[in-house]
């Protein structure tokens, strides 16, 4: 590998700027499908998305040997359940196992907490996503809460520890 990972705080500025990345890249992908949402839906949905400080059990980062951050995952407690958050590969970094370092790394970490499973939400517009989450022993569930009434048309995966 020429990156490492490293654990940091949820407040880390290259994790913060790098979700600000995901926003802006998802926001492009479902501008459309979401445009025809009736009145409210995106801040419901925006809500079902949010991650507060309190619930992150950790975020990593994926850090070139210059320091550059290359990627970003977290992962959170959901009430009982340990879910794959907020990951993200910038564009450069792509094809280079960063992502599924970055997977690896929370699923580990969820283990060492005593998960028996890690869970994840995605949808159809992020291919590249769906294709590492089955790579990586993802296999396909039901929606789950926090996005059933928001987003039930999202793609939810599990892997069994």
């Amino acid at each position: 590998m020429d990156f490492h990972l490293q654990r940091v705080d949820v407040d880390d500025p290259r994790a913060v700027e790098l979700r600000g990345i995901l926003d802006a890249d998802l926001d492009e992908r479902y501008r459309e499908a979401d445009a025809d949402d009736p009145p409210g839906m995106a801040e419901e949905r925006a809500e079902a998305l949010a991650v507060h400080a309190a619930q992150v059990v950790a975020t990593f980062l994926a850090v070139d040997a210059d320091g550059t951050a290359l990627g970003h995952v977290m992962l959170r407690r959901l009430d009982e359940e340990w879910e794959l958050k907020r990951l993200i590969v910038t564009a450069t970094a792509r094809r280079r196992g960063v992502g599924r370092a970055l997977t690896d790394a929370v699923v580990a970490r969820a283990a060492e907490g005593g998960a028996r499973r890690v869970i994840l939400q995605s949808g159809r517009m992020q291919p590249e996503s769906l294709a590492l989450y089955v790579a990586a022993g993802f296999t396909p569930i039901p929606v789950y809460e926090p996005y059933i009434a928001t987003m039930p048309e999202s793609l939810c995966f599990e892997r069994v520890l």
